[in-house]
């Protein structure tokens, strides 16, 4: 392969580069232009008062839009886009955020340095990986060649400001973390944690071995509980909608454009030679399968004439579900099992079984006489789904239903109602309308029904048409007048992405903060249509008022309460001495129980997760009763039965390792933190709901 050709074939290495090191140094050399965008301002928000344009956000946008591409091969879905447009503001804002600590630092990378990067003996691996031979020696001559052609300069130039950010990264991050230190007390705990075993015996009295009605409480208690614990009851700012939600489904045009383009494939197909596997290939959104259907699992259409259907045959086209299908039947066999379709009216819940019994019975004199059997399901059956269908249940094979309603319909005649039969369910009156083996081997072709960009555009204007009144006439009242229904969401804060009942969508959260009460939103786009909405509470930050968490500090004062009884029973039982075996002799609240290898962190056997009683037991001395410890569950009396002793040796031997360990943990989550407070105290201004809806 030439040189030329080689460096080429870096590029989709820079791309996915950019991708994968650390985001907080992907640099956008115009953010400071702004234009005007229709006689409006073309920012869609800053940070720090840096100011952040529609086209510097935009090509981040379809950076990511292309690099999903590039890992699964096809266009992203769409309904996606909103997704990848907040991953896009999240990279960007990192970006700007890190570039300001960094001038703010006087960190920076010379021309040198990168150089020496590229040049050195071990350049970076995005680079080095294109230059390894068949052995998987780096051909160090060859990169050089590649690296110093001219004809490379291009690429070149985009591989030096690739490890100038890695430089800049490690930079930062050294900085960043020298601070990160672990203490030899943790190191030593980490150490206790995973060697130091411990068996002990224990009683436990259990809190909730007490009614709530043991325990008194006042309104003082809670007003006094609530003034000490006030962190509790804080409230991050919060916003509710009410909303009307505009679906977005094919029209019956759109439905028809697709059937009659099959109808024209179905028509090319006759008498054609070629092979429906072509015409698949071509006109199908679904690859090509041979299909063996038995009857239970055709579509109606195929069921409903797969008596005189014969090979050859073309089916359709027809529309089932959200799919048109256009079928051709390559062969008609039979199943080795056989099916059957019945109806069914249910009786049950009349008061007794003999009730039951009398009014199926009633029924079936009706059905008997001639009445409409769908009719009477309607009307009759507890089985309210099957029932909107006239009692139809469809086909079905063997072990689909209960034995007794099984051995009725495999039984039973066809035509004719069945004097009811008894079910775990209730009385069935059955009537049998079809049983068949038929199995189809087909061919298919499938194509979604969808929106076109008319029923799109459409759907958009009734949606506007509707804010636009709202606005002027009253959300409640122009819902009423257009016989909308308004729903109300639940309450939710500024950091969400998606407001609950609505799904994802970041633009609604920003305008829901953004604007005042009642204020009527435009048309927002969701997956399945469009939404309008209006701000009908604000909730401020703060702390919640006494009222409203009245109920929840009663429970807490309850529990306290509770904990003290719990308290005065165990300090009773370690009073009277003697083993803790016999301690439900002296209180029968009072429960022994005996652990068994257990250490200070994870589960505890036969207590659950408690590190209160993992550490007390390893501070406590062996064969001493420990206590009262305050548990998760209660008050405990512990005592060690044994214990691994603490080995020095091994604690020097692990000490280098578990050093290591605890200081990667910090590491890891120490910048993430870092980023995370610099985007908690930034002024970031979020304007992306005026461009994108």
């Amino acid at each position: 392969m030439g040189l030329m050709a080689k460096m080429r074939n870096l590029a989709p290495a820079f791309i996915l580069s950019v991708g994968l090191i650390f985001i907080l140094f992907m640099v956008i050399s115009d953010s400071n232009v702004v234009e005007a965008l229709g006689g409006r301002s073309n920012l869609v928000g800053s940070v720090n008062g840096r100011d952040i344009t529609y086209q510097e956000y935009e090509r981040y946008v379809q950076q990511i839009i292309e690099n999903q591409k590039a890992q699964t091969g096809q266009e992203p879905d769409p309904d996606l886009y909103d997704q990848y447009r907040d991953q896009a503001w999240e990279q960007l804002v990192s970006t700007i955020l890190t570039e300001q600590q960094l001038d703010k630092m006087g960190i920076k990378v010379t021309d040198e340095e990168v150089v020496n990067e590229i040049t050195g003996p071990n350049p970076p691996e995005f680079l080095r990986r294109n230059f390894i031979d068949s052995l998987g020696n780096f051909n160090r001559d060859l990169y050089l060649e590649a690296i110093f052609d001219p004809q490379n300069k291009n690429v070149l130039v985009q591989a030096e400001e690739i490890v100038k950010q890695q430089l800049l990264s490690q930079k930062l991050q050294s900085i960043l973390l020298a601070s990160v230190n672990v203490s030899e007390d943790e190191i030593k705990t980490k150490f206790i944690d995973n060697n130091v075993k411990m068996t002990a015996e224990y009683v436990v009295v259990d809190v909730n071995s007490f009614a709530d009605s043991l325990v008194t409480v006042s309104d003082g208690d809670m007003k006094d509980y609530y003034n000490k614990n006030l962190d509790k009851y804080k409230q991050e700012a919060q916003r509710k909608i009410e909303y009307v939600i505009f679906n977005l489904a094919p029209s019956k045009a759109d439905s028809n454009a697709v059937l009659n383009t099959l109808s024209a494939v179905k028509e090319k197909l006759t008498g054609d030679t070629s092979s429906f596997k072509t015409y698949v290939d071509i006109y199908s959104e679904q690859p090509y399968s041979l299909d063996s259907i038995d009857i239970n699992n055709m579509p109606p259409e195929l069921s409903k004439a797969s008596g005189t259907l014969k090979k050859g045959d073309l089916v359709g086209p027809f529309i089932s579900g959200e799919f048109a299908f256009l079928y051709k039947i390559v062969d008609v066999t039979k199943s080795p099992s056989t099916f059957v379709r019945s109806s069914h009216i249910l009786i049950s819940g009349t008061g007794t079984d003999s009730s039951d019994l009398a009014e199926a019975n009633r029924i079936f004199a009706l059905a008997e006489a001639g009445e409409s059997f769908a009719a009477l399901a309607e009307k009759y059956s507890k089985d309210v789904v099957s029932a909107k269908q006239g009692g139809d249940l469809g086909w079905y094979g063997k072990g689909a239903m209960v034995k007794e309603f099984e051995d009725a319909s495999f039984n039973g005649p066809v035509g004719k109602v069945q004097k009811p039969v008894k079910t775990s369910y209730g009385y069935h009156i059955i009537l049998v309308t079809e049983r068949s083996n038929s199995r189809l081997v087909v061919e298919k072709i499938v194509n979604s029904l969808k929106p076109s960009g008319v029923t799109i555009d459409r759907t958009m204007q009734i949606a506007s048409d509707f804010a636009f009144l709202a606005d002027k006439n009253g959300f409640t009242q122009s819902a009423k007048e257009m016989n909308y229904t308004v729903q109300q969401s639940a309450p939710f804060n500024k950091e969400v992405f998606s407001i609950p009942g609505l799904g994802y969508n970041r633009s609604m959260v920003v305008f829901s903060f953004e604007n005042g009460l009642n204020t009527i939103s435009p048309a927002f786009k969701l997956p399945g249509g469009y939404v309008v909405f209006r701000i009908s509470e604000i909730v401020n930050a703060g702390v919640k008022k006494f009222d409203l968490v009245k109920e929840e500090i009663k429970n807490e004062v309850i529990r306290l309460k509770k904990f003290e009884l719990t308290k005065a029973v165990i300090e009773n039982v370690k009073k009277a001495g003697g083993e803790l075996s016999n301690a439900s002799n002296i209180d029968s609240k009072a429960r022994y129980g005996k652990s068994e290898g257990f250490s200070t962190s994870g589960n505890i056997p036969t207590v659950g997760v408690d590190y209160a009683f993992g550490y007390a037991a390893y501070n406590g001395k062996e064969n001493t009763i420990l206590g009262p410890v305050k548990g998760m569950r209660g008050y405990y009396l512990i005592k060690v039965i044994a214990k691994t002793p603490f080995d020095e040796a091994n604690y020097t031997a692990q000490r280098s390792m578990i050093l290591s360990q605890l200081v990667q943990e910090r590491r890891n989550n120490f910048v993430a933190q870092w980023l995370t407070k610099l985007k908690e105290d930034a002024n970031i201004t979020d304007n992306r709901y005026k461009f994108y809806r």
